[in-house]
């Protein structure tokens, strides 16, 4: 059975990152001392929901995170420092800290260490999140001991919901735009001014004209999705935000 470990300190370990493409000791003390720091920990970077899933909306809400008492947002992996910091650049990651657990000696401490020979990967960790407040465990969310790799408790969301349930989350905001299309950078400063941060979708790069056909049920740009709902171009953006 999996450890439950809250009210516990964390395990004491060195950890071996990359800093100025040398190896640099990172020890427990100094990632958690004095700090209130949210951890989630997968089985492996570049796999298929820690990349999809799991590390994007940790990174999406780390603001938010940040705005309810949280300082540093830790994800952590039995992997190699080089893998690890591929990983972040690859994912864009930049309000996460990625810490490699190469030899698995904090996930073995932390009693998550599991065996996944049978996919090939050796010992990885099991997939869970905590909160850690000056070394020490407050609230620990484990995955379901059952086959596969289970995705229900360790989330951003319900991390931040045991934080502060009445968080605002920052919308879903997407735009389709052309580059040099003026409209297209009015409807940009009217999100930025609001406060949105965007997906901006480019025709021609990202998106043919049917995909934004298809969803839209129009050929001009810009055309802007909040939360799944199409707003439209620059003016029934200004109308949105007026109302």
């Amino acid at each position: 059975m999996l450890a439950n470990k809250e009210g516990q300190k964390i395990p004491n370990v060195i950890f071996k990152t990359r800093q100025n493409d040398e190896f640099a000791d990172l020890s427990s003390e100094q990632l958690f001392a004095g700090k209130t720091v949210v951890v989630f920990s997968l089985p492996g970077a570049y796999t298929p929901t820690c990349s999809a899933t799991h590390l994007p909306r940790f990174n999406e809400l780390a603001e938010t995170l940040k705005a309810n008492g949280v300082d540093e947002i830790v994800c952590l992996s039995v992997n190699d420092a080089f893998v690890m910091d591929a990983w972040k650049e690859h994912q864009e990651a930049e309000n996460i800290t990625l810490i490699p657990d190469g030899n698995g000696e904090f996930t073995e401490k932390m009693g998550m260490l599991v065996d996944k020979s049978d996919l090939g990967f050796g010992m990885r960790s099991w997939r869970y999140s905590m909160l850690v407040k000056d070394g020490v465990i407050e609230k620990q969310f484990i995955e379901p001991e059952v086959p596969g790799d289970p995705f229900e408790v360790s989330d951003a969301d319900t991390l931040l919901d045991y934080i502060n349930p009445n968080a605002v989350k920052p919308q879903d905001v997407a735009l389709f735009s052309r580059p040099g299309c003026p409209f297209c950078a009015k409807a940009k400063a009217l999100l930025e001014e609001n406060g949105h941060r965007y997906e901006e979708i480019l025709l021609g790069s990202h998106a043919k004209l049917r995909t934004l056909r298809a969803m839209t049920g129009k050929e001009t740009v810009p055309q802007v999705f909040i939360n799944g709902e199409l707003i439209g171009d620059s003016e029934a953006l200004a109308d949105y935000f007026a109302k």
